[in-house]
């Protein structure tokens, strides 16, 4: 039950990765200067000077720091109360299409795509949150 959540943090870590190469080569090619940025300067900040799209991957980082913090608990609460093997199916559909979501985020990003894919792993989250309420009554 806790691999898909493995796996999902690795994912993270390899999305932090793409952004800081990706935004490291967007400077470079923009000559811009991180020591002479002005104080508080956000990433958001450069969006109007950046290429459109520099930042997606950026933005798909952002959003693994959003949702998979219920999907985490609920692992480690399934975890705790054994799971059942369609937990763990959920658990894997899960992790698929939020890595499906971050590469067509930060390659492609169309929004209905986008949407579809956030409607589906948002759903899937949600039985699995009733799945560990429903663990935890019975």
């Amino acid at each position: 039950m806790l691999l898909p959540a493995a796996v999902l943090l690795l994912w993270t870590i390899g999305v932090m990765a793409w952004m800081f190469i990706d935004r490291g080569r967007a400077f470079r090619a923009h000559d811009i200067d991180l020591a002479r940025t002005a104080p508080g300067t956000r990433g958001s900040d450069l969006a109007s000077v950046l290429p459109a799209g520099s930042d997606w991957p950026a933005h798909n980082y952002a959003h693994l720091m959003e949702q998979p913090t219920v999907f985490y608990p609920a692992v480690v609460m399934l975890s705790l109360i054994s799971a059942a093997g369609f937990d763990i199916a959920l658990a894997w559909i899960y992790v698929v299409l939020r890595i499906g979501h971050s590469v067509w985020q930060i390659t492609v990003n169309t929004i209905a795509v986008r949407a579809g894919i956030f409607l589906a792993y948002s759903l899937v989250l949600a039985i699995l949150v009733i799945r560990v309420l429903l663990a935890l009554l019975t």
